[in-house]
C-alpha cells in the first residue's frame, strides 16, 4: 500500500477547493471562473478610468491578504487600493461605534461613488464585513466579494462579483482566496501563464 504524504493531500484539498470556485453576479446567475476575473479586472479598470479607489477589506488572515493586496494594486497595478489597517482607524471605530462598524465606517469616510470594494471572509458571515458591504452599496460603489466554508453564507449574494470557495478548512479557503487575488492583479497586468 502506498502511503501518500499530508503535503500532498493537501495540495489535493487546495486544488478540488480552487478547481470548483464558484463565481456567480449579483442576479445569481453562476458564470466560468475566467469570465469571473475577466469581469474582475474590468471593475479595477473602471476605478482607474476614472481616478477612484480600491479598498479592500477582512479580519485576522483575510486582513493580512487586505494589506498584501493594497500594496500590490497599488505598487505593480497603478490603482490606489487602500485597505483599513491603521490600528488609530480601527480603534476608534470599534471603541467609538462598536466592532461591527469597524470597516463600514472607515469606508463610509473615505470612498466615493465608483469606487470599487473588496471584501475577503473566509465564512463569508463577518457582521464587520457585511456592514461594510452596505455602506459600499449604499454610497455606489461596485462590490466584490470572496467567501468560503458554508454555500449559504450571506455575504456571496451581495456582490457585484462573488467568488465562493468551498473549502472545509480555513487553510484551504485562505489559501485559496490569496491565489484568487493573485490571479486577479496577474489577469489585471496580462502576465501570461502558458
Amino acid at each position: 500500500m502506498v502511503k501518500t504524504s499530508y503535503y500532498s493531500n493537501f495540495c489535493s484539498a487546495l486544488q478540488s477547493a480552487l478547481s470548483s470556485l464558484e463565481v456567480t453576479t449579483l442576479d445569481g446567475s453562476i458564470i466560468e471562473p475566467d469570465d469571473g476575473l475577466v469581469q474582475f479586472c474590468k471593475l479595477s479598470e473602471l476605478v482607474a478610468a476614472s481616478g477612484g479607489c480600491q479598498y479592500m477589506c477582512g479580519n485576522g488572515a483575510s486582513a493580512a491578504f487586505a494589506n498584501h493586496m493594497a500594496l500590490d494594486w497599488t505598487k505593480a497595478g497603478g490603482i490606489k487600493t487602500y485597505s483599513f489597517s491603521d490600528s488609530a482607524i480601527l480603534t476608534a471605530a470599534a471603541n467609538d461605534l462598536g466592532y461591527d462598524q469597524m470597516l463600514s465606517a472607515p469606508l463610509g469616510w473615505y470612498s466615493k461613488k465608483g469606487d470599487l470594494l473588496v471584501t475577503i471572509s473566509s465564512s463569508g458571515d463577518s457582521e464587520n464585513v457585511l456592514n461594510a458591504i452596505a455602506v459600499a452599496r449604499s454610497m455606489g460603489l461596485q462590490v466584490v466579494t470572496l467567501s468560503g466554508m458554508s454555500s449559504g453564507n450571506r455575504s456571496r449574494l451581495l456582490g457585484d462579483l462573488n467568488f465562493y470557495i468551498p473549502g472545509k478548512t480555513y487553510g484551504i479557503v485562505e489559501s485559496s482566496h490569496q491565489v484568487l487575488l493573485h490571479a486577479w492583479l496577474d489577469r489585471f497586468l496580462d502576465i501570461p501563464y502558458e
